[in-house]
């Protein structure tokens, strides 16, 4: 008898692609003055997967894998993925869901995955600048949180979706993977009158605000990867840090805002009023100090004051709880072209003098390749397995 992942594993992956359908919502008959339901649904295929030119989702989980299997074990997992990928974000049940109740239209779902740099011995055409980080200076680093050569990060405006997703892609994972570590995450994108909003850390600060824009020349230069092979590709730098709450809460307001360099009401740069207002580095104080101090946050991981190197940075929120003990923090996600490139030179200036370090202490760090996206018949990873 022909099991599924015998299928999947020698038949390739052309039906995947035929099972997708349009995602589309029915609508019942209605009043008129009935305003038509915005579909959620996200279609999983194009040039680049699609999770990563979004904003944060409400809910995430991260899992990273310890890989298994051999380089065509690792394909045939990708066809099966994909084909997980293209029912649960169409809000179906994939094959052999054990809760299909579970896969619900209209929930934001995206599926993000994405490839350690150990993989690449079995594939060869490792991305530039694909490299586990070097420790930093303030770094506390635990395994719990590290490494990994397969990455899940999967999304949705909902904790049921992403916790039913992440469920039957990793029943899905064996043989060929095992779970390594899991984060979970949250993060609140809109504001109090349903517009959308850049969304605060639990240190209440405006976080993501320097993002270059979806769909510029800007972005497209920071995030997509031009190589042979790995064309509409990116990478994800995964930094696992935890906030000292307690200490953080006992400074003054305008101690907060000096460390980070931008106003807490609005996200506005000291030295502005509105949220997306340019820095004036050079701005000083009746007493002569710079507005934007020295060591400020803003400052040190402005664009200008790194050779025009850029990432596009999300953040999801975390509480960890034992017992009755709980940790607070930030999953930081930098994408980026090339991480030696763009995102260590950063890392190193802030490690160096940040102001924020006093309050921050980064226990995770991991990194991946994201491969491009895929079209029906298609699969991830394919133009790098094949």
């Amino acid at each position: 008898m022909t099991t599924r992942r015998q299928f999947f594993g020698y038949a390739g992956a052309a039906a995947a692609g035929a099972a997708a359908t349009g995602g589309a919502v029915v609508a019942l008959a209605k009043d008129s003055t009935t305003p038509e339901p915005v579909s959620r649904t996200i279609s999983p295929y194009g040039e680049h997967q699609v999770g990563i030119a979004r904003g944060a989702p409400a809910s995430a989980e991260l899992v990273a894998f310890r890989l298994a299997t051999d380089r065509a074990g690792l394909g045939r997992l990708m066809r099966l993925w994909t084909s997980d990928i293209v029912a649960l974000t169409d809000g179906r049940p994939a094959p052999g869901d054990t809760a299909p109740e579970l896969a619900v239209p209209n929930k934001g779902v995206t599926v993000t995955v994405g490839f350690g740099p150990r993989v690449f011995d079995l594939t060869g055409q490792k991305p530039r600048g694909l490299d586990d980080l070097p420790v930093m200076k303030h770094d506390r680093l635990q395994t719990t949180w590290s490494g990994g050569d397969l990455l899940l990060m999967v999304g949705a405006d909902d904790a049921v979706s992403v916790v039913h997703a992440v469920r039957r892609l990793i029943a899905d994972a064996k043989p060929f993977a095992t779970p390594l570590w899991r984060q979970t995450g949250f993060w609140d994108s809109t504001g109090a009158n349903g517009e959308p909003v850049t969304g605060r850390n639990l240190f209440g600060q405006v976080d993501g605000t320097g993002n270059p824009a979806f769909g510029t020349p800007e972005f497209d230069d920071t995030v997509w990867s031009t190589e042979d092979g790995f064309r509409g590709g990116t990478t994800l730098v995964v930094r696992r840090i935890r906030l000292n709450l307690d200490t953080w809460d006992e400074l003054t307001r305008s101690e907060q805002e000096r460390a980070v360099g931008r106003k807490l009401s609005t996200g506005a740069p000291l030295t502005g009023t509105a949220e997306h207002d340019e820095l004036d580095l050079e701005a000083r104080d009746a007493d002569g100090r710079l507005v934007i101090a020295r060591n400020a946050h803003a400052r040190l991981s402005h664009h200008s004051e790194n050779d025009g190197r850029r990432i596009f940075r999300k953040g999801l929120n975390y509480v960890h709880d034992t017992g009755a003990t709980r940790e607070s923090g930030l999953i930081f996600l930098s994408h980026q072209a090339d991480i030696a490139g763009q995102f260590l030179p950063l890392l190193t200036r802030l490690d160096a003098v940040d102001a924020l370090n006093e309050w921050t202490t980064t226990i995770g760090s991991a990194v991946f390749a994201l491969p491009p996206g895929f079209q029906p018949g298609e699969w991830i990873g394919q133009s790098l397995l094949s």
